[in-house]
């Protein structure tokens, strides 16, 4: 099936508005994970135009990339490292307005001057993935970000599989 994305002009939350329930329609109507992120990273990317949108899963004690919108980007990140790995292991969204503040900030980009880490979770609340959002200027995200991406980010969680009891 061919998808079509309507992107709207204006103040951000107007675009996001418009964008949500695209994007999660399109998410909601697939059951591959990696098409999923794909598309969703494409429909961010086509709508705010940002320097760099993507996945990156957890596997083992590392976040490894998967689908992204941008310039190449760090294949492979540790736990606790960078504003991604602290976001997993922190189990919450990082908002940095300045990335060279951040301490142990991984800079894959030079162009990268503020970033949000959105963790995503699988439905029995573990973190499987975080949606990594960099920006090439400062202060790009805020609250108003979370509040929109959070849905997307639960939307794209339901598609992991429930892990077997063990």
């Amino acid at each position: 099936m061919a998808e079509h994305l309507v992107v709207v002009d204006g103040e951000r939350e107007q675009q996001y508005q418009a964008l949500l329930p695209q994007v999660l329609s399109l998410i909601e109507s697939e059951t591959d994970i990696i098409a999923a992120m794909a598309n969703c990273t494409a429909a961010l990317q086509q709508t705010f135009h940002w320097l760099w949108t993507g996945f990156y899963l957890v596997k083992g004690e590392q976040l490894v990339l998967g689908p992204f919108q941008g310039p190449i980007a760090c294949t492979r990140i540790p736990r606790g490292r960078g504003v991604c790995g602290s976001a997993w292991q922190q189990n919450q969204t990082l908002i940095v307005p300045d990335v060279d503040a951040f301490p142990g900030h991984i800079a894959c980009s030079s162009a990268a001057r503020s970033e949000i880490v959105l963790p995503v979770h699988d439905s029995q609340g573990q973190v499987v993935a975080v949606l990594d959002i960099d920006a090439d200027t400062l202060a790009q995200f805020s609250e108003l970000d979370q509040r929109y991406l959070a849905p997307v980010c639960a939307a794209i969680g339901r598609l992991f599989p429930v892990p077997a009891n063990g």
